[in-house]
């Protein structure tokens, strides 16, 4: 982005405008890139909820913000999990676009017993691994909290991927962690991205419940 700043003479000079210097809105501090990274995430969790192709484009851009802010807020397991949302994200918008030999696309559908087993081991030898990591290699202030939301968005990433109603019950959880965490980080409205992720995921795991149903 820029902007156009005008001397006395009355004359306009292109001007680049930072996106990471902070500004202040009533008492909070932020960056333009957060605010963006916010609106870009608000609509791809909609749009998911909406079971909307949308949602990848939008989700594509917001990951990739929020790789420079998490690793600029020293939360290194939440920007290399923004990593790899965005392959993740790739491959959703592949998976959900591609057509069966019948010309169907993939449909919402719930874990199998042994799925959900496999979910759950993968998440705890995520956790494990990742909190090691932390703990050995970074100087994050919050390993065991970074590292169990990191392991559940994996587990919900692939979910979601897959289509499977579980993965929102996944977000909510993780959400609900990320807004406390983002406060203790000093990002205001990124946490408030976070609260209302968890009441769109609420409403997504509702209607996606209506159309499994149906």
């Amino acid at each position: 982005m820029a902007a156009f700043r005008f001397g006395k003479n009355g004359n306009a000079t292109f001007v680049p405008m930072d996106l990471t210097s902070l500004i202040n809105i009533g008492p909070v501090q932020t960056t333009f890139l957060e605010l963006f990274a916010v609106a870009f995430g608000l609509l791809s969790v909609w749009y998911m909820k909406k079971e909307s192709l949308l949602a990848f484009p939008f989700g594509i851009v917001n990951v990739l913000i929020y790789v420079y802010i998490f690793f600029s807020s020293r939360l290194f397991a939440n920007a290399g999990i923004n990593g790899f949302f965005f392959l993740m994200s790739v491959y959703g918008f592949y998976n959900w676009s591609r057509k069966d030999s019948n010309n169907k696309t993939i449909r919402i559908g719930q874990c199998s017993k042994l799925e959900l087993l496999l979910n759950f081991l993968a998440l705890v030898v995520f956790f494990i691994i990742i909190r090691f990591l932390l703990i050995r290699y970074t100087s994050s202030q919050i390993p065991t909290w970074d590292s169990l939301t990191t392991a559940i968005y994996i587990i919900a990433q692939w979910m979601l991927s897959q289509k499977k109603i579980e993965n929102w019950i996944l977000w909510i959880s993780a959400d609900t962690i990320m807004v406390v965490m983002c406060v203790w980080e000093g990002l205001y409205f990124t946490s408030f991205q976070y609260f209302v992720f968890t009441i769109i995921a609420t409403l997504g795991f509702l209607e996606w419940r209506i159309k499994l149903m149906k």
